[in-house]
């Protein structure tokens, strides 16, 4: 059957699945100044005969409102792919949850941009707008989402500007993402628009993370209240040949709950201390329980043993202990004496 009436002007049409409408908002997307909308308004899609054929029809016609003006479409997130290089050390699980709540009251206010994908016919990849995309597939709903065709260069311009625009990145994040787009072959040039930076400040963030190991970074975190001139200053203590000591340490469960900031604090009491105190450290045993509601560890030198109980139940689980020495204590010495005979 022919094509007919693939974009119609009507009333009725504007409740039909995968709706787009006119972008209003002046503010430009990724940089780029949105094109005059035509005065003709645009409507839905007409369906076709055929599950197939609709799904062709619904494309073009997409295709065609893009061509024409700047549209917002919803697309199924399921079909909306990440960039191909990451910018973030994850998403903050209490930033998300804060979002997916007002994304529920207000409704995605902002669309992500998206540029349909170069290998993988039908789907899409995000240029910015990854929060929002999670937020809205835990809601369950369709994303808002201008779809522009993007060449690698304008995708990472465009994802870069973006978190510049809202400053939601820390100094690690944007320094680590200078890194990847340098490691992929971006121009300088390309780097540092998408950063919003100089010659002279990107130098200072390659070579920030050049000096410091990509998992011990991403063992940290996004530390957003630490700057450079703070990640410099821990560059020059980390020796490598701690690596795996301090990356152990980093990973143990009382470590991770604490947050990024606090983690690279951390960091710095670890690789502050002297060497001998470092190496005991390593040492430290740690314990906790199926509900993780404290967190035991246990640091021995040849003189002495500190015992520290963190975590929500950690003060409580202390004070216990303080009340049942006498009892703990006869334990211990019944055990000596089973193992040892004394």
């Amino acid at each position: 059957m022919a094509r007919k009436n693939l974009i119609e002007v009507s009333a009725a049409e504007s409740a039909a699945p995968d709706t787009a409408t006119p972008m209003t908002a002046t503010r430009p997307l990724a940089g780029f100044v949105a094109p005059t909308v035509r005065s003709t308004p645009i409507g839905g899609i007409t369906k076709t005969l055929g599950s197939i054929t609709q799904k062709f029809e619904r494309a073009q016609d997409i295709e065609k409102q893009l061509a024409e003006g700047q549209t917002i479409v919803e697309l199924d997130p399921a079909i909306v792919d990440g960039s191909f290089i990451s910018d973030r050390l994850g998403i903050d699980a209490a930033e998300l949850a804060e979002l997916v709540e007002q994304i529920k009251s207000h409704g995605q206010q902002v669309p992500i941009l998206v540029r349909p994908h170069p290998q993988d016919k039908g789907r899409y990849q995000v240029a910015y707008g990854h929060r929002r995309l999670a937020a809205v597939r835990q809601l369950g709903t369709k994303v808002r989402a201008v779809i522009r065709e993007l060449s690698d260069d304008q995708l990472v311009v465009s994802q870069g500007q973006e978190n510049n625009a809202r400053t939601n990145l820390s100094y690690i994040e944007r320094a680590l993402f200078a890194v990847r787009l340098e490691e992929r072959s971006f121009s300088r040039d390309t780097i540092m628009a998408a950063l919003g930076v100089d010659k002279a400040a990107l130098s200072k963030m390659i070579s920030v993370v050049r000096q410091i190991p990509v998992e011990l970074i991403e063992a940290i975190g996004a530390a957003p209240e630490v700057g450079r001139r703070r990640w410099m200053e821990f560059a020059e203590l980390a020796p490598k040949s701690r690596l795996k000591d301090l990356l152990a340490l980093l990973s143990a469960d009382n470590c991770r709950a604490m947050s990024s900031d606090q983690r690279f604090q951390k960091a710095v009491e670890i690789v502050s201390r002297r060497p001998d105190k470092a190496r005991a450290a390593t040492g430290a045993k740690v314990w906790v329980p199926s509900d993780k509601s404290v967190s035991v560890t246990l640091k021995t030198t040849a003189k002495k043993a500190t015992v520290t109980l963190e975590a929500s139940n950690g003060p409580r689980f202390a004070e216990w202990i303080a009340d049942n020495l006498g009892d703990l204590y006869e334990a211990f010495r019944k055990s000596e004496k089973e193992t040892t005979g004394d």
